[in-house]
């Protein structure tokens, strides 16, 4: 499907990319593809600028700032793809890497843990086998007269 037609870039149920906001830009792969690596740009960049989307809701623009804090420079992410011999498939590999990396950095932090104390009887079996160690330890050295 042609870029013009695409609505954009889905990386979850609640975001969409508009394609308007992704920029690519292409150049000379490494990797496989023989003398053909020599002339063809096959090595596909994705740059979206984070902090200026307008898809992102003020909460979302913060939380991936911060996740991405590594990734993202002067608030473009930047996701490149280079693994395939063909610029198309290097395209899809980066759409798909970029909605990953988004999605990740999006998703809510998990609940922290609620602090639990130990059952009584598992306090008494840890003091009961601490008990049980000293006095094999006590056993085992030369009696002190």
């Amino acid at each position: 499907m042609p870029a013009a037609h695409r609505p954009g870039l889905r990386v979850d149920s609640r975001l969409t990319i508009p394609e308007a906001e992704l920029t690519w830009r292409f150049s000379r792969s490494s990797g496989p593809g023989g003398q053909g690596v020599n002339t063809t740009d096959s090595r596909a960049e994705l740059v979206w600028d984070v902090a200026g989307s307008g898809a992102l809701t003020p909460v979302q623009r913060e939380r991936l700032l911060e996740r991405l804090s590594g990734r993202v420079v002067d608030g473009v992410l930047t996701v490149t793809a280079s693994e395939h011999r063909a610029q198309l498939r290097n395209r899809n590999a980066a759409r798909a890497r970029l909605a990953a990396v988004v999605a990740e950095a999006l998703r809510p932090p998990s609940p922290s843990r609620r602090p639990t104390r130990p059952s009584r009887g598992s306090e008494e079996r840890r003091l009961k086998a601490k008990k049980r160690r000293t006095d094999v330890k006590r056993l085992r050295r030369p009696p002190d007269d």
